[in-house]
């Protein structure tokens, strides 16, 4: 299964809570406000909205924020114009990467995203080159620790997941993305906390990385995901956890 999931969980574990916020809040509340401008203010009606709110939270986001966010996304308050963009592109040893910025300066996001990627041995790609190797699935990570495996699948398939992987530390739970939130909640309803749920990116296959080019990747995905433009960053490479701790220990 992918690495990228191990290293959001060790950098997400290794991150302290309060230097994390300030930046998790920003990609929040552009979350909100682009979930609010495409579908509307109703959570009740609006589920990327819903899910982003419920994100926040998560972060413990103060309900004014997350008012205001919605706000602007429905023109009742005053703010930047944000605009959704997907870069596609190849990191080391081949493999294929979708970036989801949301960004008020499309000229300069372009130009930072191949300065970085080009920095770390990568390129970006024409629209189309990367995209087929990935689908649209809602994505749940649930702790090894949290759930039994036979529990966790006759939750999981009878909520509407289709499948349910091994990945190593955690249980990767795979769903169409009209079924995410019901299968989450229904997760959360039996006592089960997932680690992680949103609707993303999955690769369909995965490139095995090993050494330097595992390191490099690795530094370009963090150097991706502090760019406060950067919303998203998918890839479909597989690095073994051991070689994830030494990137994370090296810093």
């Amino acid at each position: 299964m992918s690495g990228h999931s191990k290293w959001a969980t060790i950098k997400h574990k290794k991150a302290a809570a309060d230097a994390r916020r300030g930046k998790a809040f920003t990609k929040l509340i552009r979350e909100i406000t682009i979930a609010a401008r495409v579908g509307g203010g109703d959570p009740d009606s609006n589920p990327r909205l819903r899910s982003a709110i419920q994100a926040a939270k998560g972060e413990n986001m103060p309900n004014e924020n997350i008012e205001r966010a919605v706000q602007r996304g429905t023109g009742q308050l005053e703010g930047e114009h944000y605009e959704e963009v997907m870069f596609e592109g190849y990191g080391p040893g081949g493999v294929g990467m979708l970036i989801e910025v949301v960004t008020t300066n499309r000229n300069r996001v372009v130009s930072e995203i191949r300065h970085l990627m080009g920095k770390h041995g990568g390129n970006m790609a024409e629209s189309g080159a990367v995209g087929w190797m990935f689908s649209r699935k809602g994505d749940i990570y649930v702790p090894k620790e949290a759930a039994e495996e036979d529990k966790l699948l006759s939750i999981a398939l009878e909520a509407g997941a289709e499948d349910v992987r091994d990945d190593d530390s955690s249980w990767e739970i795979l769903t169409p993305p009209e079924s995410f939130e019901a299968v989450r909640d229904a997760l959360v309803a039996a006592g089960v906390t997932p680690g992680s749920a949103e609707v993303g990116w999955v690769a369909q296959n995965y490139i095995k990385l090993t050494g330097s080019a595992a390191q490099q990747m690795l530094r370009m995905v963090e150097a991706l995901e502090e760019h406060d433009d950067v919303q998203h960053v998918y890839a479909n490479f597989d690095i073994d956890e051991s070689e994830i701790q030494a990137a994370v220990g090296a810093e």
